[in-house]
Order: structure tokens, then sequence, then C-alpha cells
């Protein structure tokens, strides 16, 4: 705890929102789950922090949507349900397709420019798919599309996508999923690379919805078994 106080005291943001990023990313994680309510004075007291920072935080994951208020009820994690999934890829793949197109329309150079990022991403997801490491390549995989969108440079795409891509990782990392070989994601990934890279603004857009639509598929598929009565344990 002594550790977590220092962080909080040496960083120079405002202590709500050292509050809010540390929460999100335990619930990201799933070391808070969803559907589990938020304890304020447990938390308060674990962060060493006031109740106003906190309820601030708070408020501020609320307007995010990753946390849902209950009136009378309190604070609690969003669980996401298959309807879910499938609005938060839907609105990703628009979002998506909207940003290759602007990025496109932008010329050769803000292109090169992305496809350096880009690079490095995909070579990092290559490495640690050799290693199987799998919550290396979910963090790397909403890296490359976060960093895909704000690439287009429209700062209000860029803002509303951040929120959709937390809510992407709590399920990625929370339902365990994983593709039967994680070289076929890497390989996916590269495939929307070398079409940026080509200029190929029809097949860049038809890969990023394959890309995009197989992903809610194979999310929507583990929760079913997640909740199925016969893939729990008494």
């Amino acid at each position: 705890m002594a550790a977590t106080k220092r962080r909080f005291a040496l960083e120079g943001r405002p202590t709500a929102q050292l509050i809010a990023d540390h929460l999100r990313e335990q619930i990201v994680r799933g070391t808070i789950r969803p559907g589990q309510q938020i304890n304020e004075s447990l938390v308060a007291s674990q962060l060493n922090t006031s109740r106003g920072p906190l309820r601030e935080a708070l408020q501020r994951l609320c307007q995010e949507g990753i946390l849902i208020y209950r009136r009378n009820y309190g604070v609690f994690v969003l669980k996401i349900e298959p309807e879910d999934l499938r609005e938060i890829y839907s609105a990703r793949e628009t979002i998506e397709s909207a940003a290759a197109c602007i990025l496109l329309d932008r010329g050769p150079g803000r292109v090169l420019h992305a496809i350096e990022i880009l690079k490095k991403i995909v070579g990092g997801m290559a490495k640690h798919a050799a290693d199987s490491n799998w919550e290396a390549i979910a963090g790397l995989d909403m890296q490359f599309h976060s960093s895909f969108v704000a690439a287009a440079g429209n700062s209000r795409l860029d803002r509303i996508y951040t929120s959709l891509a937390t809510e992407s990782r709590m399920c990625i990392l929370n339902l365990e999923v994983s593709y039967p070989k994680m070289e076929v994601l890497v390989e996916e990934h590269q495939n929307i690379l070398d079409l940026l890279e080509a200029g190929d603004r029809e097949g860049l857009l038809a890969s990023i919805r394959r890309h995009i639509q197989k992903a809610a598929e194979h999310l929507i598929a583990a929760q079913a078994r997640q909740d199925s009565p016969l893939d729990r344990t008494s």
C-alpha cells in the first residue's frame, strides 16, 4: 500500500483522474469483476483518498459507460451482455471504417506515419504470439486499433473510440478469448496494414469489417460458453 500512496503522491495529474485510471485498469483486467459493486469506503481506504475525489472518479467512469449507477443501491461495474457486444463492435466497425477513409484522404504523408506506428505494434504482436502471451496480444490488439483511429486526426472519433476500446478490453480479458492460433490474429492485423499501405480503400474497408465481425462472433460464443451451466464448476 505504501507504494500505491507514493505513486499517487508523485503523479502530477488530478487525484480524481489518477483514481479513475487505476479503477479502469482494475476493471479491464478483471480484478474488479463485471456486475460487482464498488465499495466506496474500501476503495477510499485502499487508495488513501477522501470520498470527494473518489466520487468524482466514479462519476467519470459512469460517463464512460463502464460503471453503472443504480439509485438507492450504489455503483456497479458494467456487465456486458451479447447485445452490448454487438453494439460495441458495430460502433467500432463504423468508427474504424470512417477513420480509414479520412486517413487515406489525408494523403501519403499521414498514411506513412500511421504505417510506421502500426508496423511496430504488429511486430510486437508476432513476438508475443510466438511466446503464447495472450494478455500481451490482447493489449497490442487494442493498441493497434486505437492507433489506427488516432492516426486519422479526428479528435472526436478518437474520444468516442477510447470508451469503446475500454469496453472491448473488458470483454477480451474477462472472457479469456483466444483464437485457435494466435498467429491468425497477427495475420489479420498485418492484412489491414498491407491494404492501408497499398492504398486499397475497398479492400481495407472489407478487411476491417471481416476482422471486427469475426472478433464479435468469437466474444459472443465465448460468453455463451462461460454462461452455460455445463461449463461451470460447482
